[in-house]
C-alpha cells in the first residue's frame, strides 16, 4: 500500500505508512490519505507505525474478516452446492466483481473525490471538477484542476491516471 502526507496543499512525501508518518511529524496539521482509497489514515501517536509494521505471513496478511451475511434460502441452497463452500465461492465471485474494469476505474474515481473534497472542497471548480470525474470527461476534469494547488494537483493527476476511458 501506498500512502502521501499533506501539510494543507504541499505534499510532504509518499510511500509506506511509517515513511508518510514520519514526513508528517515535523508539518503543522498534516493529513495521510491512503493512496488507493483517497481516505484519511488516524493514526494513534501513542504506537506509530514503523518499518516492521509489514503484514504477517498467513491469513491475518490477507485480513480476513469474519462477518454476517443475509441471503435468501435459494441463494445458500446454491452456493451449498458450489466447490468449496460458500466462503470460498462469495471470495471468487468478488474477486471477478473487483477486476471487472468499470469497477476499478469507480475506485479510482471514488478514491480521487475523498482526497480532493478533504483537501481543496471549497476550492472554485472542485463542483464541476467532480461532475468531470464521474462523467469521465477527462479533459474537462484538467480543465477544473488546473489552477488548484500545484502539489493537489499532481496527486489527483496520478489518483485519476486510471479513472478515465482512454
Amino acid at each position: 500500500m501506498s500512502y502521501s502526507a499533506f501539510s494543507g496543499f504541499d505534499h510532504l512525501a509518499s510511500g509506506s505508512l511509517a515513511e508518510a508518518y514520519a514526513a508528517s511529524l515535523s508539518a503543522a496539521n498534516a493529513v495521510i490519505f491512503d493512496r488507493e482509497t483517497g481516505r484519511v489514515v488516524d493514526i494513534d501517536p501513542r504506537f506509530p507505525p514503523t518499518a516492521d509494521d509489514a503484514p504477517k505471513a498467513g491469513r491475518p496478511k490477507l485480513g480476513v474478516v469474519p462477518r454476517e451475511i443475509t441471503l435468501l434460502p435459494r441463494h445458500w441452497d446454491w452456493l451449498a452446492t458450489q466447490p468449496g463452500g460458500a466462503s470460498v465461492t462469495l471470495r471468487k465471485l468478488v474477486e471477478e466483481a473487483s477486476r471487472n474494469p468499470k469497477a476499478q476505474m469507480r475506485q479510482k474515481r471514488d478514491a480521487a473525490y475523498r482526497f480532493a473534497t478533504a483537501l481543496v472542497g471549497n476550492a472554485p471548480g472542485y463542483e464541476e471538477a467532480m461532475r468531470a470525474l464521474y462523467a469521465g470527461q477527462k479533459d474537462e476534469f484538467a480543465a477544473h484542476i488546473e489552477a488548484w494547488p500545484a502539489d493537489v494537483r499532481a496527486e489527483l493527476e496520478a489518483l485519476t491516471a486510471d479513472a478515465f476511458e482512454d
